[in-house]
């Protein structure tokens, strides 16, 4: 199997792992309120919380039988132009669009806007 099969066949484990991990608000038990102790954190502690950032480039729809032809070389087809933003993503909410750069060695997003959320 080509690294480019593994790879997309390891995307759609993965995307089935998260949709089947999903739990109903109704099956998650009520927690009880501890009592508070110390001070409140605020917004300053949660300025060093990591979060995971996602840069959507595209999105291509295929069968299976397309998907386990593929082999490295192939092409698959966007569903954006050139030359239209990519999304930047945290916690799979858009959060702003930008474009692709190149920084050194390494690609990068500029962000061009930022996506008011609601």
């Amino acid at each position: 199997m080509t690294d480019a099969n593994t790879a997309s066949n390891l995307e759609a484990t993965i995307d089935q792992a998260t949709q089947a991990v999903a739990v109903s608000l109704a099956a998650t038990p009520r927690l009880e309120q501890a009592p508070l102790q110390g001070e409140a954190m605020g917004v300053d502690g949660l300025m060093s919380v990591p979060v995971g950032v996602r840069v959507e480039l595209g999105r291509a729809r295929m069968t299976i039988s397309e998907l386990m032809k593929l082999m490295p070389g192939a092409l698959v087809e966007l569903d954006r132009q050139a030359h239209q933003p990519v999304d930047v993503l945290v916690g799979g909410k858009l959060v702003a669009r930008g474009e692709v750069v190149t920084i050194g060695e390494q690609y990068g997003v500029r962000i061009t806007s930022v996506v008011n959320g609601t």
